[in-house]
């Protein structure tokens, strides 16, 4: 997220949860909005979780339900004839504040896996990284304090760049030094190789088309494969 245009993501309204929204605003979760309203893809007994807790760009706003890439990693996990079930817990507009404050009702759903998308609204608000840092670090914590045995997946975001040099080496800095005190394996950035692509991208520039969610798929599967992999061993 090195470029402006990439934060706006997350603040647009979530495909798999409020679709019919078109705000731009800060949403925080109901229970409504929780796991009971997240797109199951799977559910054969006997299979592991694996959940998504993020923003728009983990909804997957403007696009298809099977297409956010958590439905799109489904296809390729069942491929890979791994026994785990995706589960797309994406809310729009989230800062990380507001995946804190949803917690006790994400954590209702048993999950073996889970993959942390936030910190990127934190980002184009400009606030504090050392807030942000701590909120994620509490995330992190209350996970792994209530599903010890679940393995943690941290995703990299980046900062506008606008808002200097010092600010946003100082946020892309939070997510390794955060996956390294929580033992959380670090995805690189999210939209690599799509932010600022306008082929990429839909009208407004900002959310991934089909064409880019393929590649932000191919982002995740690439750090994600070894940790469904490895939790087979």
């Amino acid at each position: 997220m090195a470029l402006c245009v990439v934060l706006s993501a997350c603040g647009g309204s979530s495909g798999a949860v409020a679709r019919d929204t078109q705000s731009a605003s800060i949403k925080t979760a109901s229970p409504a909005e929780g796991p009971a309203s997240a797109t199951d893809s799977g559910g054969a007994p006997g299979r592991k979780t694996v959940l998504f807790l993020g923003t728009s760009l983990t909804a997957g706003y403007g696009l298809e339900p099977d297409s956010a890439f958590p439905q799109q990693l489904q296809r390729k996990i069942d491929a890979a004839g791994l026994p785990y079930q995706t589960v797309n817990a994406g809310v729009s507009g989230e800062t990380s504040a507001g995946l804190l404050r949803r917690l006790d009702w994400v954590l209702q759903r048993p999950a073996d896996v889970f993959v942390v998308e936030t910190g990127a609204n934190d980002g184009l608000r400009g606030q504090p990284v050392a807030g942000t840092q701590a909120t994620i670090g509490q995330i992190l914590d209350r996970i792994h304090r209530e599903r010890p045995d679940a393995r943690l997946v941290l995703v990299q975001m980046e900062a506008p760049t606008n808002l200097g040099a010092r600010y946003t080496s100082a946020f892309r800095a939070m997510f390794p030094a955060l996956a390294r005190e929580h033992g959380a394996t670090l995805i690189p950035f999210l939209l690599d190789s799509v932010a600022g692509r306008p082929a990429l991208n839909q009208a407004d520039g900002i959310h991934p088309n089909y064409a880019g969610e393929r590649i932000v798929t191919e982002n995740v599967w690439r750090g994600l494969a070894g940790v469904l992999r490895g939790g087979e061993r």
